[in-house]
């Protein structure tokens, strides 16, 4: 009975958490890329949209109005929304990301990408399904590791093959206005360098100004009750 007790689960020792012997390699990043936006770009979605309501109710399929409105809420939201924090990881026998694992053996090429300033890495899967998953590069040092790793696995694409997707996604970045807000410090400078400007010339009319006034006269004022002089 004392034999059975002892060798119960419940008064095992657990044994401490170890580190995983198959994760080849392992880094942090956001979710997905982020930029966040300006007003300015927020009335453009707005403008947009309502532009594209109008001429929908003329046309008469009104129907077509709710999804461009639930387009214009999700535009909103991932601009709104900055993304969380994810740990990505490479394994012996594929990656592990955001709880989705990809085995080696259905992953076709992957290929390097810039969007936001953010380096992405897009990884293929195998025809017919062709799936792609985007993962965001923090730094050189975490894309050379990535590279040497998938290289051994998968085919590396210099020149992308872009999908009807990517390219329609690469048409509206196009179309989106680009935001002011970087430049604000700069005109900032810009506006205070030329007030200051405006100023030093105050200073010099106003300092030209009080001289003449301190100048005397070239001839008397004119005194009415002083007799002229008789010639």
């Amino acid at each position: 009975m004392t034999q059975q007790q002892e060798s119960s689960p419940s008064s095992v020792t657990p044994l401490p958490q170890s580190i995983n012997p198959q994760v080849v390699y392992s880094w942090k990043a956001p979710l997905r890329a982020y930029k966040k936006r300006s007003r300015h770009v927020l009335r453009f979605y707005l403008a947009v949209a309502l532009l594209l309501s109008v001429i929908i109710f003329l046309l008469g399929d009104r129907i077509l109005i709710i999804p461009i409105w639930a387009i214009l809420f999700l535009f909103y939201v991932l601009t709104i929304t900055p993304p969380p924090e994810v740990q990505n990881n490479i394994t012996k026998f594929g990656i592990e990301t955001a709880g989705i694992t990809l085995r080696w053996d259905v992953l076709s090429r992957f290929y390097f990408t810039k969007r936001f300033g953010f380096t992405i890495l897009t990884i293929i899967s195998k025809p017919p399904y062709n799936l792609h998953t985007y993962l965001i590069i923090t730094s050189e040092e975490v894309k050379k590791h990535v590279m040497d790793i998938f290289s051994e696995h998968i085919v590396y694409q210099e020149k992308p093959q872009l999908t009807y997707i990517d390219k329609f996604i690469h048409l509206l970045s196009y179309l989106i206005p680009e935001d002011d807000e970087e430049d604000i410090p700069t005109k900032l400078k810009m506006d205070s360098e030329q007030d200051n400007k405006l100023s030093n010339i105050k200073d010099t009319l106003e300092a030209l100004f009080q001289k003449n006034q301190e100048l005397p006269p070239s001839h008397p004022p004119y005194d009415p009750t002083k007799e002229p002089p008789h010639l």
